[in-house]
């Protein structure tokens, strides 16, 4: 079973939050398996008999705690830094045999037929490493790696010409300079950046770092369809626990018209886009008077309580969609978190399309997603 699995990377630190929920996600599709992690390597791998199943049976749209889900291929330990490449292309070959595709190096063994040539399974490579802090000298290594592995890939006839999204992606994730796994990705349910983290600059205008965490959510838990029908200019938005302005700033560059709800001060260049209402008022006590295209909230507070805040605006109508925090404990994350979603989505009273991610730019939180079930 030791091949057979999923590779999936998180927030240092998360590791046993990501396992269990690998672990009763897993039980309830009916697959067995077990996680296997090390505390703050910023990945966790689950293990089971079937690995194609688990990876249909646990979308990355669904999972909480992990940035990036891949079909683990195989775990190379001991890697002789003078070759490693000629061990990864074994591994390939094996693998690429046991999933029932062309055998590379003899693809008309025995048929008498001219040789033909072969479909490549893979249409890009990706050389990376754990987003922590002992695999970070590994960038390095990743970078002239993958540079050396790219051709030798396209000379076995492994990896396509140019990048191609229409195949996998092959993922090369170093953990040590002699330790290193060998996984896939669908494009279609995967992130498309390594180690799945999108990399966003801060603006200079930017009030806060906060704004990088609305902007990845819009990012990562919108489509790019959602992006263009849900965020319009003129619409109206609420941003509840808005000071000092980086929430309420990111949704004026889509040009709704934002009431900001704090009882302390927005920086004045948020003010002047002349998109803004700042209300001095409490974001569990105030509400709007007129239903609201969008409500996004990200104050500090338990999350019980904020999950059942933002139930009760969907519950009574107040906004259409939603983005949101939940500041998590220090542990059986996991489980708080799962409650606080079951509550949420009971209390709001409607059927909604819920997607919860805990998004780079998030420390001890998640950022929740709710919009009405189309």
């Amino acid at each position: 079973m030791s091949d057979q699995g999923l590779l999936c990377y998180c927030r240092a630190g998360f590791e046993p939050d990501l396992a269990a929920e690998l672990t009763e996600r897993a039980a309830d599709a009916g697959l067995g398996g077990y996680a296997r992690t090390e505390r703050n390597t910023g990945y966790a791998l689950f293990l089971g008999d079937d690995g194609d199943a688990l990876a249909r049976a646990l979308p990355l749209s669904a999972l909480i705690f992990a940035r990036q889900k891949l079909r683990l291929i195989a775990e190379l330990r001991d890697l002789n830094p003078k070759d490693r490449i000629a061990p990864m292309l074994d591994a390939l070959e094996t693998f690429c045999g046991r999933a029932g595709r062309p055998d590379r190096h003899s693809p008309q063994a025995g048929s008498g037929l001219p040789a033909l040539p072969q479909q490549p399974s893979f249409g890009t490579l990706i050389v990376e490493h754990p987003d922590s802090d002992e695999a970070k000298p590994l960038a390095g290594l990743a970078r002239s790696f993958g540079n050396a592995l790219r051709p030798a890939l396209r000379k076995a006839s492994v990896l396509t010409a140019q990048d191609d999204d229409r195949f996998p992606r092959l993922h090369v994730c170093f953990v040590t300079g002699d330790h290193a796994f060998l996984a896939e990705s669908d494009p279609r349910d995967s992130a498309p950046w390594p180690m799945g983290v999108p990399r966003l600059k801060m603006h200079a205008d930017a009030p806060s770092r906060s704004a990088l965490k609305l902007e990845e959510a819009l990012l990562v838990l919108l489509s790019a369809d959602e992006r263009a029908r849900l965020l319009r200019d003129g619409m109206r938005a609420a941003d509840l626990g808005a000071a000092p302005g980086g929430w309420t700033w990111v949704l004026t560059r889509h040009k709704l018209h934002v009431t900001a709800i704090d009882n302390g001060p927005l920086r004045p260049h948020v003010m002047e886009t002349g998109l803004v209402q700042h209300l001095r008022a409490d974001g569990f006590a105030w509400h709007p008077t007129k239903p609201l295209d969008w409500m996004v909230c990200d104050m500090v507070e338990q999350p019980s309580r904020v999950a059942a805040r933002m139930a009760e605006w969907f519950r009574e109508g107040w906004c259409r969609h939603a983005i949101f925090n939940l500041k998590l404990p220090m542990k059986k994350r996991w489980q708080e978190t799962r409650l606080c979603l079951e509550r949420f989505e009971t209390q709001a009273g409607k059927p909604l399309t819920i997607r919860a991610k805990q998004l780079y730019h998030d420390r001890e939180e998640i950022t929740v997603f709710a919009t009405p079930l189309v």
